[in-house]
């Protein structure tokens, strides 16, 4: 099997996982990984997680042509501004996931770093997680806002609407996509009860031991 072919298989895998558990439904979410001549496969416009054919997933080249398969999703500004703003970057996935968009609707929600420090994973696979504001599905100014960014973050949530995660692979990605998910809901589980955080200083010796992006 070709590197093509199997990246193509393992998009739709990756991404029925994610639906079958649901982290996303109907005909929500979108997802792109990058191909080693420079081009990408992503997921078309109106397609199930549940249903994606790796047939049918649009194909650009590395000067972003579509070149084959179905017309891609309209949320294409926010892969290619991930693309553009950070050269690791091998796949994105972004989702409608309900304990993040939940999360980005409530006004004490800290928009440079939306998730708490509450494991030790959420920490080494997201860094920190900025809350961008709503904007129209498709507006290429959520494009914008990402390379605004300056690729100091790898995770991001849009309000009202859902995460958007870059990964150096389509693993890499669906996995910090599912920890995002499950670290904004045990936020909301434990809002209101005081929980006890890693402190600045183990949050400080993950950063370090596992080379986390954590700006300040």
């Amino acid at each position: 099997m070709s590197v093509e072919a199997r990246l193509r298989e393992d998009i739709c895998i990756l991404a029925k996982s994610m639906f079958d558990r649901g982290l996303t439904g109907g005909a929500s979410g979108n997802i792109s990984a990058r191909l080693p001549d420079g081009g990408l496969l992503v997921s078309p416009t109106g397609s199930s997680f549940g249903r994606l054919d790796p047939a049918r997933l649009a194909h650009f080249d590395a000067e972003m042509n579509l070149i084959g398969g179905d017309k891609p999703t309209k949320e294409m500004p926010l892969h290619a501004a991930f693309y553009e703003t950070r050269s690791q970057t091998g796949a994105v996935v972004h989702l409608h996931s309900c304990h993040s968009v939940a999360l980005s609707v409530l006004p004490e929600t800290d928009p440079d770093n939306m998730l708490p420090p509450i494991t030790a994973y959420g920490v080494m696979r997201l860094g920190k997680v900025a809350l961008l504001p709503y904007f129209m599905p498709g507006d290429p100014a959520m494009g914008e806002a990402i390379r605004g960014l300056v690729g100091k973050r790898s995770a991001v949530v849009l309000a009202h609407h859902g995460p958007v995660v870059a990964g150096k692979d389509i693993e890499a990605a669906c996995y910090a996509m599912e920890e995002l998910e499950e670290t904004a809901k045990l936020t909301l589980m434990t809002r209101g009860m005081r929980p006890n955080l890693l402190d600045e200083a183990q949050v400080a010796g993950l950063v370090r031991a596992f080379d986390v992006e954590w700006d300040t």
